[in-house]
């Protein structure tokens, strides 16, 4: 009787992670955490990968003049942001919602095969 309770037991436990996968591989590579750019403040904005103070006080500058953006694809009208960085910023933004994101995201460098 003990080995089958272990394995309904075990079988039980088995069913329940595999039925939270699909809620966990929904969230993406951001995991759920998110920095509100039109609400963020400096030290928010420096959690996001290869955001600094300086391209975090150009996005605030950038905001102050023009508004909140509209869409995080916005973000690429920011002086020192192009698509490299925004591809590496775009699963931990958002343009409405709670600031969520509470670490720095270091970005990896891929080093490229110089052959």
């Amino acid at each position: 009787m003990t080995h089958a309770r272990r394995f309904i037991a075990s079988l039980t436990a088995t069913a329940l992670i595999l039925a939270s996968l699909p809620a966990l591989a929904a969230e993406g590579p951001g995991g759920g955490r998110k920095v509100n750019i039109n609400t963020a403040d400096a030290t928010q904005l420096t959690l996001l990968p290869r955001v600094g103070p300086s391209t975090a006080q150009r996005i605030l500058e950038f905001r102050k003049q023009n508004g909140p953006f509209k869409a995080t694809e916005d973000r690429m009208l920011v002086s020192g942001i192009g698509e490299k960085t925004f591809q590496l910023m775009k699963p931990y933004i958002a343009t409405s919602g709670e600031t969520t994101l509470k670490d720095k995201v270091r970005s990896s460098k891929k080093k490229e095969d110089s052959r």
